[in-house]
């Protein structure tokens, strides 16, 4: 499982607060029957009692690792400020809704829409992961109207249309409590790590299109790795050269539907919360 949080130790706080950094994907792999790092990240977090700042920049996940991060945040004794450095999208909006405090900076972005997931079988299969999957988007929602206060049919609508809110509009809705600046500069070096936290994970990128391309990418970046460099062919005198017309490679279409059809696969399989 990869370790997507880190804890730090803010400097010259007396009370012993701490900072929980949330970046990147939110599971690489399921959470879910993982019995390991749900207890780690909770011995982590009641390793002390001070006052926690979530940070995150985020563009989701593992539904069941943002749903069981929620609880333990919500029912942790100490206060926690939640603040979205960047991005929180998807699976990371749940995690955002459990903050005693929610803040955004002023270029900071939400995204919420329903669970997806794959199913495989007959039609009983078909209406079970249907079924599932209302269930999740239920909770999920209720996450929602519990810091909202939206009715409960306006938040189902806005996970249909999958939305996205700036500062201003979450702030707005009661997504957030307050848009949070600072006039420290953060260091270059510091939004590089931030940035870099996404690098190579797209396939989680909130939407589908947005994942469709990226698998593409990803897939022809890869066979262009692969493939092995043509041999160079021995140099003949310039007086015997015989010039040759260029010739114009023809485009295999078979392979440019393979490559479609299996980067679809992927985005399907990958695609999350």
């Amino acid at each position: 499982m990869n370790h997507f949080w880190t804890w730090n130790q803010l400097e010259n706080d007396p009370d012993g607060s701490r900072e929980l950094a949330i970046e990147g994907v939110i599971a690489s792999e399921s959470w879910f029957g993982d019995e390991v790092t749900p207890c780690a990240f909770r011995a982590e977090l009641e390793g002390s009692t001070g006052d926690v700042v979530v940070r995150i920049n985020s563009p989701g996940g593992d539904v069941w690792a943002a749903a069981q991060i929620y609880d333990m945040l919500r029912e942790y004794a100490g206060r926690v400020t939640v603040r979205i450095t960047g991005i929180a999208a998807s699976a990371a909006s749940v995690i955002a809704m459990a903050g005693d405090q929610v803040e955004m900076t002023p270029v900071g972005m939400m995204m919420i829409h329903n669970p997806s997931t794959i199913a495989f079988g007959d039609r009983v299969e078909m209406n079970r992961a249907l079924a599932m999957l209302d269930e999740v988007r239920e909770s999920i929602a209720s996450a929602y109207k519990e810091k909202t206060h939206l009715p409960h049919q306006q938040i189902l609508q806005m996970m249909d249309d999958e939305t996205w809110f700036s500062s201003a509009k979450a702030l707005e809705l009661g997504f957030i409590d307050a848009v949070h600046t600072t006039e420290k500069e953060v260091p270059a070096k510091d939004k590089v790590k931030n940035t870099a936290a996404f690098r190579g994970l797209p396939m989680f990128a909130c939407s589908m299109r947005d994942v469709q391309k990226a698998a593409m990418d990803r897939i022809l970046h890869a066979q262009q790795k692969k493939s092995p460099e043509t041999p160079k062919a021995q140099e003949t005198p310039k007086s015997q050269e015989t010039p040759k017309p260029q010739e114009t490679p023809k485009p295999d279409s078979k392979d440019d539907t393979r490559r479609a059809a299996l980067a679809l696969s992927i985005a399907q399989a990958k695609a999350a919360l």
